[in-house]
C-alpha cells in the first residue's frame, strides 16, 4: 500500500504539469505496466481528478480543469510562495480579500510539513505590513533568516552599510521586521551601542544566526511600526521638496498618504512638502496626479522632472 500511495502521488505530480503524457512514457516514468497505470488513473478519477484518456497505440493521459478544486501537489517553493501571497492579501494589501485569504492561509499552513511551516510562520509572526511597495530588491533568504532570528529570539550578526559610510559588522537582538513605505526595515536592540536601532534590509548583507538567545525588550511606545515612522521623520533627508499643485488638497493627500504634508492653498490648489533621499518618489506622485504643478524646490527635482518628461516624450 505504501508503494501504491507513493506511486499515486508521483502520477498526480506528473499530471499536474497539464502536459499530455503518452501512456508508454508515463508508465516508464512510474516503472509500472500499462494495466497498473490505468488502474491508478481510475483511482485518481474516483478522488475527483478529471483525467482525460486517449485510447490506441499513441494514446495517453492529461489532467484537465474540473468543476471543483481537487487537492493539489506543490513543491516546497510553490507552497512558500502561496502562503506568503495569502498573508499579503490577509494583511489588506488587496482590498476585499482579507477574510478569504485568512481562511485559505489557515488551511495551507496546517497542511504544510514542519520544515516549511517553520519558515512561513517566522515571516508571518515577525513582519508588520505598512503601506505601498516597490522599493529596493531584498534577498528572500536574508529576509527569512532575519525573521527566524526575530521569532526564535536569537541574536543576529550581519554587515551593514549606512548612508555615506563604510560597511561594518553589527550584532543585534532582532525585534521585528517592518515593511514601511517602499522598504523593509529591521527594528532591533544594538548590543554594541546599547540602544534601539533600525536597519534597512536592502543595505544589510550576510545575516547569520549566532545561536545566542536573549530575553526580548519592550520597544518604546509598544508599536514597532509607529516607532519606525517616528525614526524616519527624525532622520535628516537629502532633499526638502516643495511643489504647488493645481488640485484640491484632499486629492493630493489620498495619493501621498503619510509620506508628505499637504497645505490647502484654495479650493483647487495645494502645496506638497516632502523630505526624501530619492527623487523618484515625488516624480511618481506628480505622474499620478492629473494636474498642473510648479516645483518650488529643490533645483535637482526640476532637472529630474525635465529629464523624465523628455524621456517619456521620446518614447511616445
Amino acid at each position: 500500500m505504501a508503494n501504491t500511495s507513493a506511486r499515486m502521488l508521483r502520477l498526480l505530480s506528473l499530471l499536474q504539469t497539464h502536459r499530455y503524457w503518452p501512456g508508454t512514457e508515463l508508465a516508464d516514468r512510474l516503472e509500472v505496466s500499462p494495466r497498473t497505470l490505468r488502474r491508478d488513473v481510475d483511482r485518481l478519477r474516483e478522488l475527483g481528478y478529471p483525467v482525460d484518456a486517449a485510447r490506441g497505440v499513441a494514446g495517453g493521459y492529461q489532467l484537465q480543469a474540473g468543476a471543483a478544486v481537487p487537492p493539489l501537489l506543490l513543491d516546497d517553493e510553490e507552497a512558500v510562495a502561496i502562503a506568503v501571497g495569502l498573508r499579503t492579501s490577509a494583511a489588506a494589501a488587496v482590498g476585499g480579500l482579507e477574510e478569504t485569504s485568512v481562511r485559505a492561509l489557515a488551511k495551507v499552513i496546517q497542511l504544510l510539513p514542519p520544515r516549511l511551516r517553520k519558515r512561513i510562520d517566522a515571516l508571518q509572526s515577525v513582519t508588520s505590513p505598512g503601506a505601498l511597495g516597490g522599493g529596493p530588491t531584498v534577498d528572500a533568504t536574508a529576509l527569512t533568516t532575519i525573521a527566524m532570528a526575530c521569532r526564535g529570539e536569537e541574536r543576529l550578526r550581519f554587515d551593514y552599510t549606512p548612508r555615506d559610510r563604510e560597511a561594518a559588522a553589527r550584532h543585534v537582538e532582532p525585534h521585528r521586521l517592518v515593511s514601511l513605505g517602499r522598504r523593509w526595515y529591521l527594528v532591533a536592540w544594538d548590543t554594541d551601542r546599547g540602544d534601539w536601532r533600525s536597519f534597512r534590509v536592502d543595505r544589510l548583507t550576510n545575516p547569520a544566526l549566532t545561536g545566542a538567545r536573549f530575553r526580548p525588550r519592550e520597544i518604546p511606545g509598544g508599536d514597532p511600526v509607529e516607532w519606525m515612522r517616528s525614526r524616519l521623520t527624525a532622520i535628516p533627508s537629502r532633499y526638502d521638496v516643495s511643489i504647488r499643485i493645481a488640485v484640491a488638497a484632499e486629492t493630493v493627500k489620498a495619493t501621498v498618504g503619510q509620506w508628505g504634508t499637504v497645505e490647502p492653498l484654495g479650493p483647487a490648489e495645494s502645496r506638497l512638502r516632502m523630505s526624501v533621499d530619492d527623487l523618484s518618489w515625488p516624480i511618481w506622485i506628480l505622474g499620478a496626479l492629473p494636474a498642473e504643478f510648479t516645483i518650488e524646490s529643490p533645483e535637482e527635482l526640476r532637472v529630474r522632472a525635465r529629464a523624465t518628461a523628455e524621456a517619456l516624450l521620446r518614447g511616445a
